[in-house]
């Protein structure tokens, strides 16, 4: 069976679309990282004028892979966080959706009561 907006069988385009574009905006947010991290190794390495010129290389490699694991174990944190609080919240909506609910059934009961009774009275 088709599902509306399955073109033949094979993935939403407008999910595949979305899916890309996350991707492509974390690939364009990862190497404004790795950008930064490099140009901050660089500034360090800057401060170390002594150094040779493979001594200043390794120094800023060592320094950008250093940042850029720092920055993967920090947006990890954030993801993990971020999927906890969505699952926290999507649990409290659920909870207040069956009280809502609840709470329209024992309205539409007790009118249903209280025009039965009204009913018998008049």
């Amino acid at each position: 069976m088709r599902r509306p907006g399955d073109a033949g069988g094979g993935p939403d385009p407008r999910r595949e679309s979305v899916r890309g574009l996350h991707q492509l905006e974390g690939y364009l947010l990862w190497q404004g990282e790795t950008a930064t991290a490099r140009e901050q190794a660089e500034a360090f390495a800057d401060r170390l004028p002594w150094l040779t010129g493979p001594q200043r290389e390794e120094v800023v490699l060592a320094y950008t892979d250093d940042r850029l694991e720092v920055s993967r174990a920090v947006i990890c944190r954030i993801a993990d966080r971020a999927r906890e609080l969505q699952r926290q919240y999507a649990a409290r909506y659920r909870t207040l959706q069956v009280r809502l609910l609840a709470l329209f059934l024992v309205a539409v009961a007790g009118s249903g009561a209280l025009l039965r009774l009204l009913g018998d009275t008049g």
